[in-house]
């Protein structure tokens, strides 16, 4: 299993007005021993504009392989794009196909995406319509990337619409290919199912939690987040990304678990809107190996 560690940890929430440059974040974790990075598509940082070409981009791999980091994924921006909303398809697959490009150019295996629409943000009447365009979007999207060998990967969460646990295993089905998996976060699969935020219509929690959650997307996860939630939300919006220790998920527990998932060769740490994130880049990496080690996985 190797490490990695989301670069939007440097330029999102409280680091949104002094973002910490790519580079600067791709030599500390190089110098902390992280196996790879994984790369936010969001200004300032690996964006289609600052990265336009291939040349541009060879030198991108150039500077991580230069650096000994790999890429476990891409988190792309498809904020202009609502998939959920009516006649956006193609539009939204337009830009799919672009980012796709940048996961081949810098060797990303996964592309990750999510609903974009905000809880709330749709109409009771219009619900499920706009549930199946997502899943129609989505389904077209996914045999692009497999054209291309990426893998496409949603992240649920608070944040967004569709973040039920029986949405998510519905919106799995609906979609109905084999390129389109889970991307299991275990903070926001903590406050999906332990905590159910945010959710539409009446709250949906399960008895065994995070764990119960895991079992039940069995054969749909195709990528893993690792940091703890302590059941609260950040600015109301999304879970919060507490640091690991310091929250309520019981990783000992869910360790062997999600080691067993197949095809899985990556951990990433997310620290996502956390104030001390630049500071925590070491201990999160001790962390994760640590418990590695504990279930016989050398890191």
């Amino acid at each position: 299993m190797k490490i990695s560690l989301g670069s939007w940890a440097f330029s999102f929430g409280p680091f949104a007005d002094h973002p910490i440059p790519f580079d600067k974040t791709v030599r500390r974790l190089s110098e902390a021993g992280y196996d790879g990075i994984e790369i936010c598509g969001f200004p300032p940082h690996v964006t289609l504009d600052r990265y336009p070409d291939k040349n541009a981009r060879r030198e991108l791999v150039a500077f991580l392989r230069d650096n000994h980091l790999g890429v476990s994924g891409y988190a792309a921006d498809f904020t202009s794009v609502n998939p959920v909303m009516a006649g956006n398809k193609e539009r939204y697959l337009d830009l799919y196909r672009r980012n796709v490009e940048m996961c081949v150019d810098i060797g990303s295996p996964c592309l990750r995406v999510d609903s974009i629409a905000a809880p709330g943000s749709i109409e009771d009447a219009d619900y499920q319509a706009a549930f199946d365009r997502l899943a129609d979007v989505w389904h077209g999207a996914a045999g692009i990337a497999q054209q291309a060998g990426v893998r496409m990967v949603w992240e649920f969460e608070p944040g967004f619409s569709f973040n039920k646990p029986s949405e998510v295993i519905a919106m799995h089905q609906k979609v109905a290919h084999p390129n389109f998996w889970v991307m299991f976060d275990t903070s926001h699969a903590y406050m999906c199912s332990v905590v159910g935020a945010r959710q539409h219509g009446a709250k949906e929690t399960l008895p065994g939690g995070v764990s119960e959650f895991l079992e039940k997307l069995k054969g749909r996860i195709g990528a893993i987040h690792l940091i703890d939630s302590d059941g609260t939300l950040h600015g109301d919006e999304t879970s919060t990304h507490r640091p690991f220790g310091e929250g309520f998920v019981d990783f000992t527990a869910l360790a062997p678990k999600l080691l067993e998932i197949p095809n899985i060769q990556w951990w990433c740490i997310d620290m996502c809107f956390w104030p001390a994130s630049w500071e925590l880049v070491e201990p999160s990496l001790r962390f994760v190996r640590n418990l590695l080690a504990a279930h016989a996985v050398v890191a």
